[in-house]
């Protein structure tokens, strides 16, 4: 029998496009432009995938309404022409240019709290007035009036307010939705407005390095997956769900060593800790393996579990080997991140280095403990202290929108977000939506960015969702089936960005043969690609010295007694600054 789809099946997958219908779907898709969450689920995915195709010009811009443009031109056909309007001295239009530059900081002030950052698509975005040009009094009339935008890094000194409207949306109310104007410094807001304003909040990367994304989030997926077929039941507190957090880190680490940086210190939690052994310390798989086999040496009469283990190795990056460190943390979430500053002061101080040029803090967090844990706080307070600073952490929130069994915020915390008590110190916070990976790693860009300019503490919240339970011996949907319904229809990020790819013309295959290729590697228990391995751990990588430089011999000095400031003196004239 032939599997070939018959003519009858090819159409019936589109008769809904019939051009008798062709109103009800103008109609339809009109009604999604304005608001995604008026159509029912089945068109909101229709239009979604049209989304990731590209405009007719070949670029990636989205598809603005179209019926706020026909009734202004309507309105201004009713009023003896349709000739743009330039701004006059009257009265009336002087009220416009103050309610224009109302609408901008609207927009920067509270914008992120309609951006488009579920992933689940849980609620409709409540309404915010502020936001909308009725609310200063703005017609449709009004939509081809040109204002003065100097004051935005929109690359125009003057915008139509419908071409203004549209800049801000997509800068302030997509997939990334910023929190920085809070902070005191008038340099870091503008700072902040120029870097997001100037690329409308969108990333414009090569085509390998949006394969190289996705081949990140193959890995994360993969290894997961791998995990939960080959040891069925045993924990292991799964990343699924929040697998752009792996290209995230990855990203910040590569960015950081081009700009300098010679050390990570890295301090996470139990979930997604083993995803960050393999593919971003570059522990081997096999050796992972054989802690789930119970087959890996044991030297101490105790341990622990495999999701708290600590680890160190040097990665390639563009500017040089980079020695990562993964703390030790025994449970108990957030306690960890005294811990981690305190390392990183240390060797602040070992290399002389007082503004963490070479040394990064990066703390990850889960969005429930972040905001429920009064360490984070005490953290918080010592950030721009004289004796604590650690010239800026980069926090980053795996935000799976559930703490153990609490999904909704307002069981949650008594605040919109759950980086709110970031605003203590004045950290600006990306909130990004994770099943948007490019954007997931543009923020990271600008995170890193701004800590290495202003040594401030920066936050990541990368909002995502939690595919299995607390642990994998949990059926959450007993406490979560609303949750867990729209979970269990999410085709995962990986493949939302896999068939995204596709459509740009990147390979129809190239989603499939990165997940065979990583299923390769992890059978043969190996890293899955040269980028992917770590260095080997030499004396002169793991101290600092160059390669060039011949070994010390130490045996003379071992009987040596020394006096503490000779002994400095000593080893700061004599030897560059260890890195254990």
């Amino acid at each position: 029998m032939s599997t070939t789809p018959s003519v009858y099946t090819a159409y019936q997958g589109n008769t809904f496009l019939f051009g008798g219908n062709a109103p009800y779907v103008e109609e339809m898709y009109e009604n999604y432009l304005a608001h995604p969450g008026s159509v029912p689920d089945s068109w909101r995915d229709y239009f979604d995938a049209l989304q990731h195709v590209p405009a007719s010009d070949g670029s990636n811009a989205k598809d603005v309404p179209h019926l706020p443009v026909v009734n202004a031109f309507a309105e201004r056909a009713k009023a003896g022409g349709t000739k743009v309007v330039v701004a006059s001295v009257d009265a009336e239009m002087g009220r416009k240019r103050t309610a224009v530059q109302q609408l901008i900081a609207a927009y920067r002030n509270v914008g992120q709290r309609w951006a488009d950052l579920d992933p689940l698509k849980r609620t409709e975005r409540a309404a915010i007035p502020d936001l909308e040009p009725s609310f200063y009094g703005f017609t449709d009339a009004d939509q081809e009036t040109v204002f003065d935008t100097s004051n935005t890094f929109f690359g125009k000194n003057s915008m139509s307010l419908r071409e203004l409207l549209n800049a801000l949306r997509e800068t302030y109310c997509g997939t990334l939705g910023a929190e920085y104007m809070y902070t005191s410094e008038q340099a870091e807001k503008r700072w902040w407005q120029q870097k997001l304003e100037s690329i409308r909040s969108k990333p414009s990367f090569s085509a390998d390095k949006k394969k190289a994304i996705l081949e990140r989030l193959t890995a994360a997926e993969g290894l997961e997956r791998y995990l939960h077929t080959k040891y069925v039941g045993q924990k292991r507190f799964s990343l699924e769900g929040g697998e752009s957090f792996i290209a995230a880190i990855e990203e910040l680490i590569q960015s950081a060593g081009a700009q300098g940086v010679q050390e990570v210190v890295i301090g996470m939690a139990h979930r997604g800790r083993l995803n960050v052994l393999v593919n971003t310390m570059r522990k081997l798989p096999a050796d992972l393996f054989a802690e789930f086999d119970h087959t890996a040496p044991e030297d101490l009469p105790a341990g622990d579990v495999k999701y708290h283990q600590g680890f160190s190795s040097d990665v390639s990056t563009p500017g040089g080997p980079v020695h990562l460190s993964l703390a030790f943390n025994p449970s108990h979430l957030e306690i960890v991140n005294p811990v981690v500053e305190g390392s990183v002061r240390a060797r602040m101080d070992r290399r002389a280095d007082p503004l963490g040029k070479q040394v990064l803090p990066v703390l990850v967090h889960g969005d429930a403990a972040f905001g429920g844990q009064g360490v984070n706080q005490e953290t918080l307070a010592l950030a721009q202290t004289r004796g604590y600073s650690t010239g800026g952490t980069v926090h980053i929130i795996i935000n799976n929108q559930i703490g153990f069994t609490t999904s909704d915020p307002r069981d949650m915390r008594s605040s919109v977000f759950c980086t709110d008590i970031v605003k203590m110190v004045e950290a600006p916070v990306l909130h990004v939506n994770g099943d948007d990976p490019e954007t997931v790693v543009l923020a990271a860009q600008l995170a890193l960015e701004y800590r290495m300019t202003f040594r401030k503490d920066v936050v990541l919240d990368i909002v995502c969702f939690r595919k299995l339970g607390h642990n994998e011996q949990d059926t959450p949907a007993l406490t979560q089936p609303l949750m867990y319904k729209k979970i269990a229809a999410h085709p995962g990020t990986r493949k939302l960005f896999a068939d995204k790819l596709a459509t740009q013309g990147l390979g129809a295959t190239l989603g499939d043969d990165m997940v065979k290729a990583y299923r390769a590697a992890l059978d043969a228990g190996k890293n899955t690609s040269e980028c992917t391995k770590k260095l080997p751990r030499t004396l002169a990588r793991v101290n600092c010295l160059p390669t060039s430089w011949p070994p010390r011999d130490w045996a003379p000095l071992w009987a040596t007694t020394w006096s503490k400031p000779t002994a400095l003196r000593w080893m700061r004239a004599k030897t560059p600054l260890s890195r254990c």
